[in-house]
């Protein structure tokens, strides 16, 4: 082992070693975050999400959210864009923001001896964003801009035509990103009544991360987010499963190669079944070179260089989906194997050696996700977000080491249950 592979693995021990041991702290005014105090390098890291996304955008304005989440940084209280950037970029502030299906959030990542002006920064783009004329029609253009170009992309025009039809009529069947009509139609109102409704401080989640003391700790919650409103009722999203299961939809594009997204069923995080749901999918399509689908699409037959599968939990959804491409002659044969391989994998279950080894590199991959400040925070606001307990890094392997074959099997059961699969193909392909 040379020097520096022994310093980068016990970094990566040090930091996957702390998130379990985060604690919760509580500001004068109610905020909670999850800390994890770590004096070795002066750094905090800060990742925060609040209830409430893209579900939330007005009917016929999708794309409000995320907007919004690009507006925030835009220019704040005293500061136009420019000024408000070049204050991030002198102390070398890195503050971000984002917006998903169920929520907005952002992180925050900054020097100790910068945290106060940090902080100060991040406060004023939370609660005082301008939402200047000027930045309002320079991140319209850019989102028109990406969303023409998207016309032509295959694997995004199949991922929206998919949730279309996943979901038709609910919330995540319209694409969080809009479209160029309904981000047209945005309007600085919208933008304002957006704002006022999804960033409140009774609704945020907190993760602090790094060279930061609780007391100090408190006092930056309070300063960041204490301006915010405490928040009122959202607007309900209703629960909603996956549709449309059993039919095989084109997407025209003049393309020699069709992209493919296919779904069913699946179960949400907080779910008793989504750790062995979890376990059943990297061993269909989560292991990125051992799943059977690698095996069966791409080694044995060359049918596609990429292949797999994802658990997908929203907050009023949850589904399996899966991505690959190939030839336009070759749709037919391909989907064909993927079902075949799940239909096996439903009536026969893995092996015991198949599940063990998907086991292990479950349990022994986790830590790999903490190996930085701000994976450590965003992993932790993201079990926060989740309800899962601060306790759950360290439960959690404890959790895919227990899965048995009757989980699996349950799980098979609840998720990919009789095999029939939306699918979408985005290209021209010879059959479905």
């Amino acid at each position: 082992m040379t020097p520096a592979d022994a310093v980068t693995r016990t970094a990566a021990a040090t930091a996957s070693s702390s998130p379990a041991q985060a604690r919760p702290v509580l500001s004068a005014r109610g905020i909670e975050a999850w800390h994890v105090e770590s004096p070795v390098v002066p750094l905090i890291a800060l990742a925060f999400t609040f209830e409430g996304g893209a579900a939330q955008d007005p009917e016929g304005k999708a794309g409000t959210a995320q907007m919004l989440a690009r507006l925030l940084d835009e220019g704040a209280g005293p500061h136009d864009s420019d000024a408000f950037q070049e204050r991030l970029a002198a102390r070398a502030i890195e503050l971000s923001f984002h917006a998903g299906p169920d929520a907005i959030g952002g992180s925050l990542k900054m020097l100790v001896k910068h945290a106060d002006e940090a902080i100060e920064l991040l406060a004023l783009a939370l609660a005082q964003p301008r939402f200047d004329q000027a930045a309002i029609e320079r991140v319209r253009a850019q989102m028109l801009a990406g969303l023409r170009y998207q016309q032509n992309d295959p694997g995004v025009m199949a991922s929206r035509r998919f949730f279309a039809e996943a979901y038709p009529g609910h919330p995540y069947g319209r694409p969080s990103s809009g479209t160029v009509e309904s981000v047209s139609s945005i309007t600085r109102d919208d933008l304002v009544a957006m704002h006022r409704r999804l960033l409140a401080r009774g609704r945020v989640k907190v993760a602090a991360v790094g060279a930061i003391n609780e007391e100090a700790l408190v006092r930056a919650l309070d300063a960041a987010f204490g301006a915010l409103p405490e928040g009122g009722a959202l607007t309900a999203v209703p629960a909603t499963s996956i549709t449309g299961l059993g039919r095989r939809i084109v997407v025209d594009l003049d393309v020699p190669q069709s992209v493919l997204r296919f779904g069913t069923d699946g179960v949400p995080w907080r779910d008793p079944d989504f750790i062995p749901a979890y376990v059943l999918n990297h061993i269909l399509g989560g292991g990125a070179f051992t799943s059977r689908l690698f095996q069966e699409v791409r080694e044995k037959r060359g049918l596609a260089y990429s292949v797999g599968t994802s658990l997908v939990s929203h907050r009023a959804a949850s589904m399996t989906w899966g991505y690959t491409a190939t030839k336009n002659e070759r749709v037919a044969e391909c989907l064909t194997v993927i079902a075949d391989e799940i239909a096996r994998l439903t009536s026969d279950g893995p092996s015991d050696d198949e599940l063990q080894k998907a086991k292990d590199y479950l349990t022994g991959s986790y830590a790999l996700g903490f190996d930085t400040s701000t994976k450590i925070a965003h992993q932790l606001v993201q079990i926060a977000f989740e309800g899962l307990g601060i306790d759950y890094i360290a439960r959690r392997n404890g959790l895919i080491g227990a899965v048995t074959q009757a989980d699996i099997r349950r799980a098979a059961a609840r998720t990919l249950g009789d095999g029939k699969l939306l699918v979408v193909a985005a290209g021209r392909p010879t059959a479905m």
